[in-house]
């Protein structure tokens, strides 16, 4: 579970990902197969902890053997995902959520939709799509992100040898403004 909630990636590419796509930085590197799109991300030190200490399926893969067809696989892991959400009382739990809890947490953190997009595999517009609901801690951080464009910054002036603190006022095309200049006053 954690490396599905770490990577991003969709159960196939989970289940099919070869385990030396993990390089030692805790970096993974891989095609995914539904859209052939590079995907680079770091994975939380947590799910490389995770994955260095389960028993591996084979020397190539952590979660399928390589034995049988890759579709059997997944279905076997979706199964298990799926009693595990209904043992713990998760209404319409499915593996997918963790790409979307990913994406959502990395946007609503302010990791910028491009570099989302890429993580995932997919095109801005598609995560903008299935993944960029506006929420609360995003509101929370354009809000803080736009208070700061109006924060004060005190001007130095310079009077009779001695600075203090001062503002100098501008004209602009949007009408006047305080301006943050260095200026000397007689």
């Amino acid at each position: 579970m954690l490396f599905l909630r770490y990577s991003g990636l969709r159960i196939g590419d989970a289940v099919n990902c070869p385990i030396d796509r993990l390089d030692s930085k805790g970096r993974l590197r891989l095609y995914t197969a539904k859209t052939g799109a590079h995907v680079y991300v770091k994975l939380h030190p947590d799910a490389v902890a995770a994955l260095e200490s389960i028993p591996k399926m084979s020397e190539e893969r952590w979660f399928w053997s390589g034995n049988g067809k890759l579709r059997t696989a997944v279905t076997k892991w979706q199964d298990r995902l799926r009693d595990l959400f209904r043992n713990a009382g998760i209404a319409d739990g499915h593996p997918h959520r963790f790409r979307h809890t990913f994406a959502t947490d990395a946007l609503n953190k302010g990791v910028p939709l491009q570099q989302v997009a890429a993580f995932l595999g997919n095109s801005m517009r598609i995560v903008e799509k299935h993944y960029g609901t506006w929420g609360d801690e995003q509101q929370r951080n354009a809000d803080e992100a736009l208070a700061r464009t109006f924060q004060k910054e005190p001007e130095t002036v310079e009077t009779d040898g001695e600075t203090e603190p001062g503002w100098v006022e501008k004209k602009s095309r949007l009408g006047t403004r305080k301006a943050h200049e260095k200026r000397v006053v007689n």
